[in-house]
């Protein structure tokens, strides 16, 4: 396949339309069956592969920065009879084991930004299910706040990928049933293994949506309740929204490069360099500039240039399995953009911003690399960037100056962020889970906020995992990351995915962690994929043969 770009914008939809009225938002799911990603996979009832997902983020995302007014969205199909069918099962059958594991994870994170908009942005998210929604269909709409059913005998929701498919609801469907809606186990287990799913009344009796309407008071009932969930909501009725305008990327053969981050690939050595530059002009002095600066406001102009190198390096460059993070820059400014953040986070804007930030901090912890963060003279891991420390696997700091360079030595700062602004999936900060064991430790991290901290105050206190000086650095360094990139990809995968999220589950956690292990683990069996299996006979009519031993 060609590149696969993460970027587009509303004039370049091909499967979904953004219609606007006042408060009130509507985005419409009409899926072109000849825009698929995959040649030969027509996109038929509105199923979707990534390309389909990949526009819906950007919907997700203009809506939070480009329409501060709107504070209900109604998520709707424009097809009769059908409100989504789930992920195209050709495509499913046609894509490698990579791709789908990706897809999956890109629609997770892409479900959990529209419930992160309903729990944090004050923009609400109503599904109005017209028709069948089946499978990824279903766990589209589940992850609005509130589900609306027409009930017309005909549409109704369905997960039926375990008797149809020999898989299962890839995107959450399993754990938002139980952790989210609430529904009975037993429940939950008669709607897995029932093709046809449910409808009317049962729907809500056993909490599968939560209300169904008439087809004759739909559309005055559908404006009611949308109008319902706007009225609750804190977004300003009269604030302008930034424009998301297209990044600046030049792509070559040996990596990609942006105006605050910079991607170099090492094929040889299955390494992929990732380094993030602290800001380069003035800061806004208040937050009527922060607001003129727009998208260029240095923490959000960062964050979309990483968030788009991340996703670049899952779907694009599967080969590169060790991640090294380094940053360059003023520490001071990297902690007074910091401060900005802090000092406005009740604006609309600057909230957006942070919460953004968290997104793309967390699309790091999600990231299927062996991530090494290398704490250098000249680097600015303070504050915001400081996260990157935490999120790594390991994280390495120089001692001291180097011989022949002017720069002072490598510093860490931690700013208030550190400490409540970001968390992870688990609902804990970074430093948090890193001294889930150690609260003493996380106290005296604390107590050195927005202090310039040494490599052996910062090894002292546990914010790295070792230091090396000039003498030893280059060769344990070297063996460092020559050892990792000889361990078995799959091996380093499964543990660090173990490793990374301690603590407490979530629901967050639950998706991810089934994603990574039950999903990934069905979809290479061949009762799914095997020549005969259920994914290569869908729609052939005949039956798959399945292999019948319970691993």
């Amino acid at each position: 396949m060609k590149r696969i770009d993460f970027q587009t914008d509303p004039g370049r939809y091909r499967h979904w339309r953004l219609s606007f009225d006042g408060q009130v938002a509507t985005l419409t799911m009409d899926v072109d069956p000849d825009a698929g990603l995959f040649e030969g996979c027509e996109l038929k009832l509105n199923s979707y592969d990534l390309g389909v997902d990949i526009e819906l983020a950007d919907a997700v995302q203009r809506l939070r920065f480009e329409h501060p007014e709107v504070r209900t969205v109604v998520l709707r199909s424009g097809k009769e009879g059908v409100f989504c069918a789930g992920a195209n099962i050709r495509m499913l059958a046609k894509a490698t084991h990579g791709h789908k594991v990706n897809f999956c994870k890109f629609t997770n994170e892409t479900r959990l930004a529209i419930e992160d908009a309903c729990d944090n942005s004050g923009q609400h998210w109503l599904a109005a299910v017209s028709g069948s929604a089946a499978g990824g269909g279903y766990e589209l709409a589940m992850a609005a706040e509130h589900i609306m059913l027409v009930d017309d005998r005909r549409s109704g929701v369905a997960l039926p990928e375990l008797p149809l498919l020999a898989v299962l609801p890839g995107t959450g469907g399993l754990t938002r049933l139980t952790d989210k809606r609430m529904v009975r186990r037993d429940r939950a287990d008669v709607f897995c293994s029932t093709e046809e799913g449910v409808r009317g009344r049962r729907a809500v009796d056993w909490r599968m949506v939560d209300e169904v309407v008439p087809p004759s008071g739909w559309d005055a009932k559908l404006r009611e309740r949308a109008l319902a969930m706007a009225a609750e909501s804190d977004r300003p009725t009269d604030a302008k929204g930034i424009t998301l305008t297209p990044l600046q990327r030049e792509f070559s053969d040996d990596g990609v490069t942006y105006p605050h981050v910079r991607v170099v690939f090492d094929r040889a050595a299955r390494r992929v360099d990732v380094t993030v530059r602290g800001p380069d002009g003035p800061l806004p002095a208040d937050v009527n500039a922060i607001h003129a600066q727009g998208d260029a406001f240095w923490p959000l102009s960062m964050a979309r240039e990483l968030d788009d190198a991340l996703l670049h390096l899952r779907l694009n460059e599967p080969t590169l399995g060790l991640l090294v993070l380094h940053s360059e820059g003023d520490a001071a400014a990297v902690l007074q953009a910091d401060e900005l953040l802090e000092a406005h986070k009740n604006d609309w804007l600057v909230r957006e911003i942070r919460l953004y930030l968290k997104r793309v901090l967390k699309r790091v912890d999600m990231t299927s690399r062996s991530v090494i963060a290398l704490v250098e003279p000249g680097s600015c891991f303070a504050g915001t960037l400081a996260e990157l420390l935490f999120a790594a696997d390991r994280s390495v700091m120089f001692i001291g100056t180097r011989s022949g360079d002017n720069r002072g030595p490598a510093t860490v700062a931690l700013s208030p962020l550190n400490f409540g602004a970001y968390p992870m999936g688990n609902g804990l900060t970074r430093l948090a889970t890193r001294f889930l064991g150690e609260p003493d430790s996380f106290a005296q991290a604390r107590q050195r906020t927005s202090d310039t901290l040494d490599a052996d105050d910062a090894d002292a206190l546990g914010l790295v995992t070792v230091a090396y000086d000039e003498t030893d650095w280059d060769d344990e360094v070297r063996l460092m990351l020559q050892e990792r990139a000889s361990f078995s990809p799959d091996a380093l995968t499964a543990m660090e995915a173990n490793l990374r999220f301690a603590g407490p589950e979530t629901m967050e956690t639950r998706i991810f962690g089934r994603l990574t292990a039950w999903q990934n683990w069905v979809f290479q069996r061949p009762s799914a994929v095997g020549e005969e299996g259920s994914l290569k006979r869908y729609g052939s009519g005949q039956r798959p043969n399945y292999a019948t031993e319970r691993v």
